[in-house]
């Protein structure tokens, strides 16, 4: 039996923006729908490779093997070829409990910002949403594999969950 795998992702905004005026009230508002819909596959637009867990870092880090090390729900080893999708969750509420997220010692995945010493910090209650589903983000299998977590010196659990292609 083969697997398959359907993703819809779904994000967005709404607001509205009011100035209270001596003689008026402007305002703006609008929506920003982010939502979108990747099919199986490991083309434009598709994803057949799903990894995600629950993670407690009591003041440590780590570093996530995303060619060969992560076990997935069914149990099978998971190695992505692109990740189309990364979704951090920081679940900390206490303001000194920031995630910092990249930066890994050696074979940094890092194609997703500039350097490879390059952190994005996720600040508590915080979510990193990163969506790529034309190109994607290539992992190399021992190259450019590692993505690093790092709680720094506090205990954070986190929420993550990556989507991509296995060619």
């Amino acid at each position: 039996m083969a697997t398959s795998l359907a993703i819809t992702l779904s994000a967005g905004i709404t607001w509205t923006f009011t100035n209270a005026l001596d003689l008026t009230t402007t305002s703006d508002g609008t929506t920003l729908d982010l939502g979108d819909t990747l099919a199986n596959g490991t083309g434009v637009n598709q994803a057949d490779v799903m990894w995600h867990d629950s993670r407690l870092l009591s003041a440590t880090s780590e570093e996530l093997d995303l060619a060969g090390s992560l076990t997935n729900a069914f149990g099978t080893t998971v190695t992505f070829a692109k990740i189309k999708t990364i979704i951090i969750k920081n679940t900390s509420t206490t303001t000194t409990q920031i995630l910092a997220v990249g930066g890994a010692a050696a074979t940094q995945f890092s194609n997703w910002v500039a350097h490879v010493s390059d952190i994005v910090n996720i600040g508590p209650d915080g979510v990193l949403i990163l969506h790529s589903p034309i190109d994607g983000y290539a992992v190399g299998a021992g190259a450019t594999d590692k993505l690093k977590i790092d709680a720094g010196a506090v205990n954070i659990t986190y929420k993550i969950v990556l989507i991509g292609t296995s060619a």
